[in-house]
């Protein structure tokens, strides 16, 4: 299956002609280019990264992939900087890697220094993924973008009146104790999206500041989590308790709707619901490079980004809903994707999506900071007795 999108995309290479840029200067041999996962976009990514090897066997003779915890590779990366090592050349990750290597000054400048090699690749941007783009501080590249939710999703043989404002979520779960279940925000993108997207929906003085301006986001929580039985910690089991009936009503994303009813984790016939004038809270991956990568190296890996913000490759990161939609850049339609892809979002894709992300408004996700106080309050004051 891998193999056939990578072969797919080669061809569409070979027949639109696309060389590498002129900037791009072959290595004397075929470098090795290691990769690590922080995010999980690697699904979305690996096949286009393994394409450009197949159009590229002079540059690339081989990549390398491995997958590393955000709390984890700061240390690593700064322990090989130290040492004058360059063991990693290109980091695939959100918000939390992104930020943790700005604070620490881990990433090499990708704008500031090689501006000219990435000619126009902001306004290439979708709007919303443009201003995501602004949180890389021109040290990162956006790569992947999801408006995310948060959303309602339910079983609709258990829930006829789905529940499309706090208030009513509320209602409908003391009505029905332990039926409504979410999952540690740390752990989980779709909890990290409802604790992210409630400050808006409740009218909080500040959805930015945690600490001291989400006052009716935590007596909220609070109150929500007296007919929660406990916090699972990672979505998959929020996704397998829906799916086989233990839970009948979560909150979710895009991604996480579409990805597990397409996997047969969740009966494709459950839905989804917004919430009334809700805000979207958009979530990104980015594509980051180590300070310390130099030479061919720095050179292949950044005709690589290049190559992946390509409209034929941005395509394939619809994959099977993963990140849906999944490209950063404009002018991508579903149709351009792989027919597997396609298929995936004809069957399991909701037509609804496109109006709801034009219609409600977007905003960024909480920066470093405010995200870590945002978990802590939660660990502490809402899920201390109840996560496992």
């Amino acid at each position: 299956m891998r193999m056939t999108k990578i072969a797919a995309v080669a061809a569409v290479v070979a027949v639109t002609g696309l060389a590498a840029p002129a900037s791009a200067q072959a290595p004397k041999s075929p470098v090795v280019i290691n990769v690590v996962d922080v995010g999980g976009a690697l699904a979305l990514l690996q096949d286009a990264i393994e394409a450009y090897k197949t159009k590229n066997p002079t540059y690339v003779s081989r990549f390398t992939f491995t997958k590393a915890p955000a709390p984890e590779l700061p240390g690593k990366l700064k322990a090989m900087q130290a040492a004058n090592r360059a063991d990693i050349e290109l980091v695939l990750g959100g918000l939390d890697i992104l930020s943790a290597g700005l604070e620490q000054n881990l990433w090499e400048p990708l704008l500031t220094n090689h501006a000219a090699k990435f000619p126009g690749v902001k306004d290439n941007y979708l709007d919303p993924a443009k201003k995501m783009q602004e949180l890389a501080k021109d040290q990162a590249l956006a790569v992947v973008f999801m408006p995310a939710g948060p959303l309602v999703e339910y079983n609709p043989a258990k829930v006829k009146e789905p529940p499309t404002t706090p208030a009513a979520l509320l209602a409908w779960c003391k009505a029905n104790p332990n039926k409504f279940v979410y999952a540690r925000p740390a752990n989980s993108g779709p909890g990290r999206t409802f604790l992210m997207g409630l400050p808006y929906l409740l009218g909080d003085k500040d959805p930015k500041d945690p600490v001291n301006g989400w006052e009716k986001t935590w007596a909220y929580l609070k109150d929500l989590n007296s007919c929660i039985e406990y916090y699972p910690t990672g979505t998959g089991i929020v996704m397998k308790e829906l799916g086989e009936g233990t839970r009948e009503m979560t909150v979710t994303m895009t991604g996480w709707d579409i990805n597990p009813r397409a996997l047969g984790i969740v009966p494709k016939e459950f839905k989804v619901a917004p919430f009334d004038n809700m805000t979207w809270v958009n979530d990104t991956q980015y594509l980051m490079v180590p300070k310390g990568v130099t030479g061919e190296k720095l050179d292949v890996v950044l005709d690589l980004i290049k190559f992946l913000l390509e409209p034929q490759q941005q395509a394939m990161t619809y994959d099977k809903g993963y990140f849906y939609p999944g490209p950063a850049v404009k002018n991508v339609p579903v149709s351009m994707a792989p027919k597997e892809s396609q298929d995936v979002i004809r069957e399991f894709g909701r037509d609804e999506y496109a109006g709801w992300i034009a219609k409600f408004p977007h905003a960024q996700p909480l920066d470093s900071k405010p995200m870590v106080d945002a978990f802590r309050i939660w660990d502490q004051q809402v899920g201390a007795q109840k996560t496992k």
